[in-house]
């Protein structure tokens, strides 16, 4: 399974590539695609990265969808339609399109944030400023996981 964990602070050159961090490419090196596929987050101003694998179970998850409906077509429009499969360069770079740059807000520096199975890819203030509200919201809810093997 796939792991992404840890945040990484890195540049966007002027070619628009960006390096990914050695242990995500260690848990991309088994993918069937030898890079990572990005999409613009619809939730966040951040884009959204993982394997092809995930967007397999993506894809699944939205054919579990009523064919033809209005939620299965717009996520599989928010998704795939904007998706771009990025292969890794002789050095582990990835070249970020201009629309998920734009997307993000990205210029100079990015923050590359493991989230589990899937990881994002932030402009660095906009991440601070998310995770700061993010912990507000997690303090006042309480969250809770369901862990299996009784835990």
């Amino acid at each position: 399974m796939q792991l992404f964990m840890g945040s990484f602070l890195n540049r966007l050159d002027k070619k628009g590539r960006i390096s990914v961090p050695a242990p995500f490419r260690a848990a991309l090196s088994n993918s069937a695609f030898p890079g990572v596929v990005a999409f613009p987050s619809f939730s966040k101003p951040a884009i959204e990265a993982g394997g092809i694998e995930r967007m397999q179970k993506l894809s699944e998850g939205t054919d579990g969808l009523p064919a033809f409906s209005t939620e299965q077509d717009d996520l599989a429009a928010l998704i795939f339609a904007s998706a771009h499969q990025l292969a890794f360069d002789g050095d582990g770079r990835v070249v970020l399109p201009e629309e998920l740059t734009a997307h993000a807000r990205i210029s100079e520096q990015v923050l590359i944030v493991g989230l589990g199975k899937t990881f994002e890819i932030w402009q660095p203030d906009a991440f601070k400023g998310f995770r700061a509200e993010a912990l507000k919201r997690a303090q006042k809810n309480r969250p809770t996981l369901k862990l299996g093997g009784g835990e």
